[in-house]
């Protein structure tokens, strides 16, 4: 009788003791940041008001040549100007993606978030618009140069995935790569929000003209008759 009162004593204790430690595991766990759904981003998207004014290829252009200039006064990073302020007035969707280190490869941790963006685009709210993605990189050891390339391919990235994948349309997604030349938290450009990935609505779907119907075949011309 005693025996049975011990090991039942020892399995009460080494029960405790399992769930004590299941516990402490899961507080120690780190917390994982749950993907947005689909109608987090539409609504974050679907305030259009008017068209940003962009010029899209002279941007890029800025971007790589402020990114390259060696400026002997430069304000830094905390103090730099946005190069496109304009972008600022856009509604806009700021994604975590993770990618592969110094690489355009997005990290199966954050397929289910392309996944969801894509959803959010197909929504009937957001098909008649057209949107950019830009990509960001906060600033590290890296030159400013090499940043702006690899914001642009990885947002080149998303475009690909996007259209290739989810079959979205590449005439409503434009790929624009900023680097760490619009900080999204400029008191603090070494944190990682400045690395996160924007799609911004832009402009309405240009409306296609419409077909027009092919001209009727002109009648072909009556032989005269014969005269017998």
């Amino acid at each position: 009788m005693r025996a049975t009162a011990i090991a039942i004593t020892l399995g009460i204790t080494l029960g405790l003791a399992l769930l004590a430690g299941a516990a402490g595991a899961q507080t120690a766990a780190p917390t994982q940041t749950a993907a947005p759904t689909r109608d987090d981003i539409v609504g974050k998207l679907n305030h259009f008001e008017q068209a940003g004014e962009v010029d899209l290829p002279a941007l890029k252009q800025q971007v790589m040549e402020r990114a390259k200039a060696r400026i002997k006064n430069d304000p830094g990073p905390v103090n730099r100007p946005l190069i496109a302020p304009d972008l600022a007035s856009l509604p806009a969707f700021n994604a975590q993606i993770q990618f592969d280190a110094d690489t355009p490869i997005i990290q199966p941790a954050s397929y289910q978030t392309v996944g969801r963006i894509a959803d959010a685009l197909v929504h009937s709210s957001l098909l008649p618009y057209t949107f950019l993605i830009v990509g960001h990189v906060e600033s590290n050891t890296k030159t400013r140069e090499a940043n702006a390339i690899l914001s642009q391919r990885r947002a080149d990235a998303i475009r690909d995935v996007l259209v290739n994948t989810f079959k979205i349309s590449t005439k409503r997604l434009h790929p624009i790569g900023l680097g760490e030349e619009q900080f999204l938290d400029r008191a603090k450009p070494t944190s990682p929000v400045n690395g996160q990935l924007q799609i911004l609505t832009y402009a309405k779907v240009p409306e296609e003209a419409p077909a027009h119907p092919a001209a009727a075949p002109a009648p072909a011309a009556k032989k005269p008759a014969k005269k017998r």
